[in-house]
């Protein structure tokens, strides 16, 4: 399993800006530390995290933060709705569209999905996989 992602950013306060444009409403919740911003699922007492964890930082090395090529993190969103309307907040929050909400052809019939890019650069998916929301075919 995956324990968390890390992505980097040289601008906090603009990833900050993008990224809490969307997580909170798929129920991840921020900290802020000196070492950036650290969102996760709520975890009930008693019970292990939910993982993976989401992390923006600054690089280690003091260089500047760079986009992976080929690295993209998806998130799921609970409908096809919230897909569209997540993706709208968080291009008005700084982000960039690389790739309007629907269905692709290359994907099953309900994967429904956008995609963005943060104000550094990274790639990120929302998606919905709802079985009880109309497919591609209908």
């Amino acid at each position: 399993m995956i324990a968390y992602v890390t992505v980097g950013a040289d601008d906090l306060a603009r990833a900050k800006r993008f990224y809490s444009a969307f997580l909170p409403a798929l129920d991840y919740g921020l900290k802020e530390g000196p070492e950036g911003l650290s969102y996760a699922l709520p975890v009930a007492l008693g019970q292990s995290p939910v993982l993976p964890d989401f992390y923006v930082k600054p690089t280690f090395d003091g260089h500047p933060a760079s986009a992976g090529n080929g690295t993209m993190v998806a998130f799921e969103a609970r409908t096809q709705k919230q897909v569209r309307d997540l993706h709208a907040a968080a291009l008005a929050a700084g982000g960039f569209d690389d790739g309007q909400p629907g269905f692709r052809a290359a994907y099953g019939a309900h994967f429904y999905v956008s995609y963005l890019r943060d104000p550094q650069g990274n790639k990120i998916a929302l998606f919905s996989d709802n079985r009880d929301e109309p497919g591609r075919d209908g």
